[in-house]
């Protein structure tokens, strides 16, 4: 067994069994890191909670409603706006966050009057909102306060609003994945089947575990909607509390985060025989084999053959482009539980990026079979890990940008490694053929700024350079200018300061870059 035990983590040996060297020949039964179980004392986990995984990842995204928390400030305060869930009625649900705001005297005394007169409070400073639903935290579990009730008795005294109530503390699982299984079923045990939608379509489907990040849910219902598709609901990004309780009118469920939300489909399949077809909008082959699957299903494969076509041809020439730039680069792909997967063979077919470490924080060992059988020989894989085993696989691997989330992704710029936002974008959407193009722009500017080689320079001791196009000029030696533009003292002194390589995206333009320079003199 492979395993691997990093030098800062040789005081807790527990921890080698959950870090992996994938090696030549290995199967997942000798290449696989023990996952989803409880941190190990000692090691500082970077994980979310039970409750940040109900009300951050799945919760939160529903937009006409209030999210009320029930326990201290802290709680809903961290898992506020910390991701880029748009929606369609100008974000409220990113603008607003609540609480019941719990203090000591709340934990001695009980705080169920505390949540009531909160709730009351909330809709009467919104009153066009009659939908809410409550989050339980640590505190509020550990005395034992029935929020259940209060919620009913809400309800029973102002009959025009609904209340969702999540049962789902922090310590309700060993990462905020136990909260993301806690949501999904108490959403389809208390709202599934209580509203009856109006199908416009033959073809009906629910949009499962899409979360809309930058709009990346836009472009696929886009698709849908081309293919004559009626999206009855979308769990949750930019979602409709009643649009969700008619959850089990679909014909079909096409599920795209299968950490998150698979629980919802695996019971809509059982309970009314909605069957689960899993997606991936992630990467122009992906795309195509999504939409291909939705099609099959529905008898309308015309229709999607039609979008790839179109799509392809538009999108394959400048993704091809990235390619040729970005083959060879090394990165650490270290996203959330799916992505994990999703993304590790993709970026290494389509763009030629080499995956030299995955990881997860909240996967569990379905996701890490899925994410080490997609990455190369070599990889290390890592389970949970702390920001100290982080630092050093960066030493060891040196890659040349990372994916990840923003805390893990900070550390690394300060050892001057440049990284994307994996849970909320940089530029987004990334989904859909123009997404992953866009996508791969961002790899692409992240690896080649400027900036992070003169992050290197050391100011008391470096030579620094006085050519503020230094960088800019190696870019254009590599492209095919006229020996006179090139050797331009105009071009050389003014195309770092201006934005003269627009056109340098599929091919150049010389007259463009003279007709800019001459103008920025």
């Amino acid at each position: 067994m492979p395993y691997h035990l990093f030098k800062c983590s040789e005081s807790i040996p527990e921890r080698e069994k959950h870090a992996v060297i994938k090696g030549e020949g290995e199967d997942l039964t000798s290449a696989l890191p023990l996952g989803y179980l409880n941190t190990i004392p000692g090691s500082i986990s970077e994980r979310g909670c039970a409750y940040c995984g109900a009300k951050h990842v799945i919760g939160t995204p529903m937009k006409d409603v209030i999210h009320m928390s029930h326990g201290p400030v802290g709680c809903t305060y961290d898992t506020w706006q910390t991701k880029r869930y748009i929606s369609d009625n100008d974000n409220f649900q990113l603008k607003y966050t609540f609480a019941t705001d719990m203090k000591e005297q709340h934990i001695v005394f009980g705080a169920e009057k505390q949540l009531k007169k909160n709730i009351l409070e909330a809709f009467a400073a919104f009153p066009e909102m009659k939908r809410m639903t409550l989050y339980q935290t640590c505190a509020s579990a550990l005395i034992g306060d029935d929020i259940n009730a209060i919620a009913d008795e809400v309800m029973e005294e102002m009959p025009d609003v609904d209340i969702f109530v999540c049962n789902s503390p922090g310590f309700g699982g060993p990462s905020q994945s136990g909260g993301h299984h806690k949501i999904n079923i108490a959403w389809i045990n208390q709202k599934v089947g209580t509203v009856e939608p109006e199908i416009t379509s033959d073809y009906v489907i629910n949009y499962v575990g899409e979360y809309n990040i930058q709009g990346d849910q836009e472009v696929m219902q886009d698709f849908f909607k081309q293919m004559g598709i009626q999206i009855l609901s979308t769990f949750t990004g930019n979602g409709s509390y009643d649009e969700l309780r008619g959850m089990h009118r679909a014909h079909l469920n096409v599920l795209e985060c299968a950490r998150s939300a698979e629980y919802i489909c695996n019971e809509l399949r059982v309970r009314y025989g909605i069957p689960r077809l899993d997606i991936d909008g992630f990467g122009h082959e992906a795309m195509a084999a999504s939409l291909r699957k939705v099609g099959m299903f529905f008898g309308i494969e015309d229709r999607a053959e039609a979008i790839i076509e179109r799509e392809s041809a538009r999108w394959k020439p400048e993704l091809d482009w990235y390619k040729a730039r970005l083959t060879n680069k090394k990165v650490c792909l270290w996203p959330g539980g799916s992505k994990l997967w999703h993304w590790a063979n993709v970026i290494h077919e389509e763009m030629g990026i080499d995956v030299v470490s995955v990881y997860t924080k909240f996967g569990h060992q379905q996701d890490m079979e899925k994410g080490v059988s997609r990455c190369e020989i070599g990889a290390l894989a890592i389970d949970d890990p702390n920001e100290l085993e982080g630092m050093e696989a960066i030493e060891t691997l040196e890659p040349d940008i990372i994916f990840t989330g923003k805390r893990p992704g900070e550390v690394a710029k300060k050892v001057r490694v440049p990284y994307l936002n994996a849970h909320a974008y940089h530029n987004g959407p990334w989904k859909g053929w123009e997404g992953w193009v866009r996508f791969a722009r961002d790899i692409y500017n992240g690896i080649y700024s400027p900036i992070h080689k003169l992050s290197l320079l050391d100011i008391s001791k470096d030579e620094i350079p006085t050519n503020v196009g230094f960088e800019t000029q190696r870019m254009l030696s590599d492209v095919n200018l006229s020996d006179e533009i090139k050797n331009s003292p105009t071009l050389r002194e003014y195309s770092g300061k201006y934005d003269c390589l627009k056109g340098l995206r599929e091919k150049t333009y010389p007259e463009y870059l003279t007709k800019k320079v001459s103008e920025a003199v």
